[in-house]
């Protein structure tokens, strides 16, 4: 094998081991979009149990306008 051949099949593997890091990288950055999109979705029900909790106290005990 030549020289320029072992250094073409370096820079394969090179190239191979980068697209596996990278590939590693996205599947973790996508786990990380799905785990924070769970959380956004959880904090939005409790923000809205909370704001019906909160008018249903002023409902009951009014607005302090009279």
């Amino acid at each position: 094998m030549s020289k320029e051949e072992n250094i073409l099949l370096e820079e394969i593997s090179k190239q191979k081991k980068q697209i596996e890091l990278l590939q590693f990288q996205c599947r973790k950055a996508g786990k990380a979009l799905v785990d924070q999109e769970i959380k956004i979705a959880t904090l939005v029900k409790d923000l809205d149990r909370v704001s019906e909790e909160r008018d249903n106290f002023v409902t009951i005990l009014g607005d302090g306008k009279k």
